[in-house]
């Protein structure tokens, strides 16, 4: 979406770009005041840029406030910084507008390169985006990195070291791409002043010496540690070369194995590959998939309490380790109702209830609208949560948990999603040492809490993940014969599946897996043993 009219903003120009600025309060969007802005050369080579009022309705009208940038260079990096202050409205974000990047192929956070043509492109960090467009998505670092036609590379990205929405938009010009660069304080912290993180500008040599760049970044920021010294990997999780995934009951109630099923599947498994090398993943362990959700209780048609503890105590003496699933921020209206835990629905920045509505469960080809998206952030909901897990991990003596969806993140207008589900692990080690946490999908700053996740995201600069952490193949990983996706919503796809280098192999198991192609199973784990 784009304004209707003209609304420039002024600029200042420094080591070659053009720099103007957009403020944004809750109720409003602001430029800085021509007739009010002066900028500064310093001695060391820096300028400072401010301005004493702002304009809004395009430019029609004053407003008391103001905003001031500091721009420096560090090598053949542009670093600034950008504070506003609005007297009557609290602030939302601040936006860099920077002109004159040069047209090429992207990369978003260290995703493949690709040419958007004329297209627009927006990315989103870290926030949920369900309904995104084919040029607007998710980047799981807040960086940009452009193919220049000379063999170099740009990087855009922001230096901050807190986790807090940032967009990264380009738009094609005359004259190169045009950059939005908007950063938004956090929600719950209202304040008329907004200092923002520092961006960056950076003439890189070649594509991975600008993913190096801000990789030594985020390092530093969010304190990662390298996958060897990390304290929070057991011993056992080192040795693993497969994950099962093991599919229990659709949302339909569709069963595709019981306990007593998968136990057989595991006695059968220990004959062709050392058990200790295995991680048994249990997606939809506790019935219906979602709906059932957050109660984690074991699903009776699937063995109930009995089978599942049947089946893990067989499953370790035979060798295997055990992770269950669970929605860290899925609560079915239906099973626990706004009466219970409604204050910890998550809200957005606008103060809106957030929901999971992107999947159609049923098959009547409208997505589902009952399932809210909650805080870990919130007291109550962290505290049930922790319970449910907890319960599950001291009742059936698994080795580690998995949390769906960990990688979600809304700029909640009360409680900081992102320290909560800190503070959610946290509380779960002390509890339970040697337990491990795995999520599906990451951000940079989830690194430090979570070792291992269920997708990859940079095929360009691999290292910029590994290095810190593990990932097998997602639950949707099409099963053998029909390319079955299970308790997942993606039906079916194609077996085998393009091979992913970087990630733990992973086999998909549903219910006719173990029946008519164990001959794929074999082969699977046959080049895995080779």
């Amino acid at each position: 979406m784009n304004f209707s009219f003209d609304f420039p903003e002024p600029s200042v120009e420094f080591a070659g770009y053009r720099f103007g600025f957009r403020v944004f309060t809750y109720e409003n969007v602001y430029v800085p005041d021509p007739s009010a802005m002066r900028a500064v050369d310093a001695d060391d080579g820096s300028l400072r840029a401010e301005a004493t009022g702002i304009l809004w309705a395009g430019g029609q009208e004053k407003s008391p406030g103001r905003l001031a940038a500091h721009f420096r260079r560090e090598g053949e990096a542009v670093i600034w910084r950008v504070e506003a202050e609005h007297e009557g409205h609290p602030l939302k974000a601040i936006t860099t507008v920077v002109r004159s990047i040069p047209r090429g192929r992207i990369s978003a956070g260290g995703a493949r390169f690709f040419d958007p043509g004329n297209d627009e492109v927006l990315y989103h960090y870290p926030i949920v985006t369900w309904a995104a467009g084919p040029q607007t998505g998710q980047s799981v670092f807040p960086f940009l990195v452009v193919e220049g036609k000379d063999g170099g590379h740009v990087l855009l990205d922001c230096l901050d070291d807190q986790v807090r929405p940032k967009r990264l938009y380009l738009q094609p010009s005359q004259d190169g791409w045009r950059a939005e660069l908007v950063a938004e304080e956090k929600a719950h912290r209202p304040s008329h002043r907004f200092a923002a993180p520092p961006w960056r500008i950076l003439k890189a040599r070649s594509k991975d010496e600008a993913f190096r760049a801000h990789q030594q970044h985020f390092e530093k920021a969010f304190r990662v540690t390298a996958w060897d010294a990390r304290r929070d990997v057991p011993d056992w999780m080192r040795q693993i070369r497969l994950v099962l995934n093991i599919h229990g009951a659709h949302w339909t109630g569709y069963v595709f194995n019981t306990f007593a099923r998968i136990t057989e599947i595991l006695e059968w498994t220990a004959s062709q590959i050392d058990p200790r090398q295995v991680l048994v993943f249990l997606p939809a362990w506790d019935g219906r998939y979602y709906w059932n959700y957050p109660l984690y209780k074991p699903d009776p048609r699937m063995g109930g309490a009995e089978g599942l503890k049947k089946l893990i105590d067989r499953g370790h003496r035979l060798g295997f380790r055990f992770m269950p699933m669970f929605g860290l921020h899925a609560n079915n209206y239906f099973q626990s109702k706004p009466a219970e835990l409604g204050d910890a629905l998550a809200l957005t920045a606008d103060g809106n209830h957030k929901y999971i509505d992107n999947a159609d469960w049923d098959g009547d080809r409208r997505a589902e609208g009952w399932d809210f998206l909650m805080n870990p952030g919130h007291p109550a909901w962290r505290r049930w949560m922790t319970e449910r897990i907890s319960e599950v991990i001291a009742t059936f003596g698994v080795d580690a948990y998995f949390l769906d969806i960990a990688f979600a993140y809304v700029n909640d207008a009360r409680h900081d999603m992102y320290d909560g589900l800190r503070l959610l692990i946290e509380g779960l080690s002390e509890r339970h040492p040697g337990v491990m946490a795995c999520g599906e999908a990451y951000y940079d700053a989830l690194f430090p809490l979570i070792p291992l996740y269920h997708v990859f995201y940079q095929p360009e600069y691999p290292d910029l993940a590994m290095r810190y952490v593990r990932a097998f193949s997602h639950l949707a990983h099409p099963a053998p014969g029909r390319g079955s996706s299970g308790v997942h919503e993606a039906g079916f796809g194609k077996f085998p599946p393009v091979e992913q280098p970087h990630q733990i192999a992973t086999l998909s198991i549903v219910e006719d897996t173990f029946t008519k192609y164990r001959a794929q199973m074999e082969d699977v784990i046959r080049r895995l043993r080779r």
